[in-house]
Order: structure tokens, then sequence, then C-alpha cells
């Protein structure tokens, strides 16, 4: 159990607490990007297309490989050079750059055994897949667990310290884009600190922002612009005092990022993508898979109920976990967890979420739209708490249901 979902966390007077972000120019969010670029430059032609795309990045090359079913043809060398460049990797100083570095592009069909159980679900084998309930033909792409949370701790009921840190690489993006701090190149992190007391947050302890830059522009400059434009622009006054402390480019120097300082790999960044290690993780990452992978439509729908069940007032904050096995339609568990802060009985909101929830891969794909071009936008900056994109899993559209029939 994480130190987050452990008594002490709701019991102890002072407990800090961080989460870091990273910038759309990190390597393994340059990947994400470009996976979840692909998926959406197929599903908009083939909205039944079974993708799994992965791609790989260093100092001038970059990998694209998976496992890709669909009728349409789509220029995938074209459009990761289309998102390197959108990201910001247009200079060959870069060391990565979005029309001279190299895409190898290797993918294959989804293995036969795994379509046979996605097509038809174990469910509806019995019937020769001939069945009035549509919803129970497709079965999980995968086993595996997911889990979802939400919290009262912020407006988009996600934790304090991911949702700044999110913020502030948000920011960072904003004002490298628009010039306002133009030596700025597109790499960079961020990671908050927040000190908590029996559960609640109460003051930012440390901030640390990473930007990459040009070389020739001093790191007091940086350091001062950064505080100045990005920090203080995103961390609310009352949450920093005196001894709340700015580290920003601990090292002194930032210049060399992107894919020619690291390597990068599509799904390395599971935890800066969900809850910043506020709760659990069932492992498995989001980016460059289709909705029939519960990997991701699971954990959205995961991430749905958790947010309904907070704004409703069932719970301040919780987690669930649901489990699947591979070709089978129903959840094989749901486990659900308020931390001491449910209003009604834990027992009861698993009685809601089965009768209220259809969490069937089909249902989830039904009732949250999934099969369309949503993902890119989700590849950078999370994909929970976002109302700056088209992300149906945030909306909260069962709260009075779920309020009549808790009785609150």
């Amino acid at each position: 159990m994480s130190g987050s979902n452990s008594s002490t966390f709701m019991t102890s007077p002072k407990l800090l607490f961080t989460s870091e972000s990273v910038t759309e120019g990190h390597p393994d969010k340059v990947c994400d990007q470009v996976s979840d670029a692909v998926l959406d430059a197929i599903i908009a032609k083939d909205p039944l297309a079974r993708v799994a795309c992965e791609c790989a990045a260093t100092t001038g090359l970059l990998l694209v490989m998976g496992e890709i079913t669909t009728g349409c043809y789509v220029d995938i060398a074209q459009v990761a050079r289309k998102t390197i460049d959108d990201i910001g990797y247009n200079k060959p100083e870069y060391g990565f750059e979005a029309q001279t570095s190299g895409v190898v592009v290797s993918i294959k069909e989804q293995s036969p055994d795994i379509k046979m159980g996605v097509d038809c679900a174990l469910e509806a084998r019995d019937t020769g897949c001939k069945t009035d309930e549509e919803l129970e033909l497709i079965g999980a792409g995968d086993q595996g667990m997911v889990v979802g949370f939400a919290c009262n701790e912020t407006p988009e009921l996600m934790p304090t310290p991911i949702a700044y840190a999110h913020a502030l690489c948000r920011r960072l993006s904003q004002v490298r884009r628009s010039g306002l701090l133009p030596y700025l190149r597109p790499d960079g992190k961020s990671q908050v600190t927040v000190e908590y007391s029996y559960g609640k947050p109460v003051r930012i302890d440390t901030v640390v922002v990473s930007a990459q830059h040009d070389p020739e522009v001093e790191h007091v400059q940086i350091e001062r612009d950064i505080i100045r434009q990005v920090i203080r622009e995103v961390i609310p006054a009352n949450l920093l005092d005196e001894q709340t402390r700015f580290l920003v480019n601990p090292t002194g120097r930032f210049t060399v990022g992107g894919p020619m300082g690291d390597s990068g790999l599509t799904g390395r960044k599971i935890i800066v993508d969900t809850y910043g290690g506020m709760a659990r993780h069932g492992g498995g990452c989001f980016s460059g898979k289709d909705p029939t992978k519960v990997d991701r439509s699971g954990a959205y729908a995961a991430r749905y109920v958790a947010k309904n069940l907070v704004a409703a007032g069932l719970a301040d904050r919780v987690e669930i976990q649901i489990a699947y096995a591979i070709g089978v339609a129903r959840p094989v568990s749901i486990m659900i967890e308020t931390f001491g802060t449910g209003k009604v009985a834990d027992d009861m909101i698993l009685d809601l979420i089965r009768k209220y929830f259809d969490l069937r891969p089909a249902g989830i794909i039904q009732s949250l739209d999934l099969r369309r071009p949503v993902y890119q936008a989700t590849a950078a900056f999370g994909h929970f708490g976002r109302d700056d994109i088209d992300a149906p899993w945030e909306r909260t559209d069962k709260v009075a249901l779920l309020r009549e029939a808790a009785n609150l």
C-alpha cells in the first residue's frame, strides 16, 4: 500500500507528499504523443481498428512499432514527423528534429489469438457470438487491473501535488510557445511537494522546475524568470510561505534535452499520466492503445466512477480497482476504498457502481464514446483532471442519480 493510502496519511498532523510532471518535450512524452497521434489518425478513418502502437526515441531516430489491424491507410512516418514538429523539435541543434531525424516503422497485425477473444467474449461464445446483447460481444483485450481515484482537494477532484505539477508544466509550455520566455526549449519537468495535515493540504513545501534552455542564457535569469513567470503564476500565494523552497534547474544548466539528452519510450510515465503516486496503479500504460484495451478504457472508466462518487458526496476520497480477464467482458472483481471518508457504507457504494456503471469493455466504449480521435491530447499533462480537452471520463453526469440512490 502506498504511503498516501495508509492510515498514516489521514491521521498524521504533518506529512509531505510529492508528485512530478513533465512537459510535452520530454523524450518519453514525445513517444506517448506520437503513439496517440498514430492512434487518432487511424481511428478517425476506422473507428473499429485495433491499435497497439509504441515508440522509442533517441538522438536523431524514432522507432514506431506495434500491432495494428485496420483496412485504412495512414502515413505513419508523416504523422510522427508532424507530431515532433508540433512539439517544437524543429531545429537541428536540438539533436532531434522533425524533418531530418530518421523514422523507422515496424508494424504487424494483432495476434489472431487475442483478436478471437476480443471479437467474441466468453459470455457470448455459447451462442456462437449471436446475441441480442451487443455489449457482451467484446471481450477485454488483456488481463489486468486498473485503478481510478478522486478526492475533493481540488475543483477537478485530483490530488493537489499532481494538479500543480501539471499546471507548472502547462505554464512552461505556454511561456515557451508564446515567446514570453523565448530561450526555453521543449523539454522540462516539475515537481511539487505538498505538506498535508490529517489528510488535508495546508502548504507547498518545495517546488522544483527544470526547464531546457538555449546555451547562452545565464542561470540567474532563468531562475528569476521561472519563479516570476511560471511558479508564482501557477501556485496560489496562500499556499506559499517564507519556508517554501524554489529549486530551478538545480544542476545549474539544462541545454541538452529531449531524445538527445535521454532515450524515450511510450508508457514510461504512467504515474505522471495518472495520480502522481497518490493512488495505486495497475501497471499498464495508456498511449497508443485503442479502447478495446482495458489498460486504457478500464482506467478511464475507473476514474469516471471515482470522480462521480466523490462529486456526489458519497466519500471525500475514493480509490477503485477493476480487474479483467482476457476475452471476458465482465470484470473479474471490483474493489472500493474510501479511507474512512465514506458517508455511506462501502458495500452500498459497490452496489451503486454495479447498478449504474457498465464496466464491460463495450459498455465503457459506448458510454464514454471512445471510438473517436480524442487521444493525442491526453498524451501530455495527464489523462485526468482535464477540463481543457475532450475527456468524457471527467464528466460528473451521474451525481444526481447517485445522491438520490444513496439518500443523500
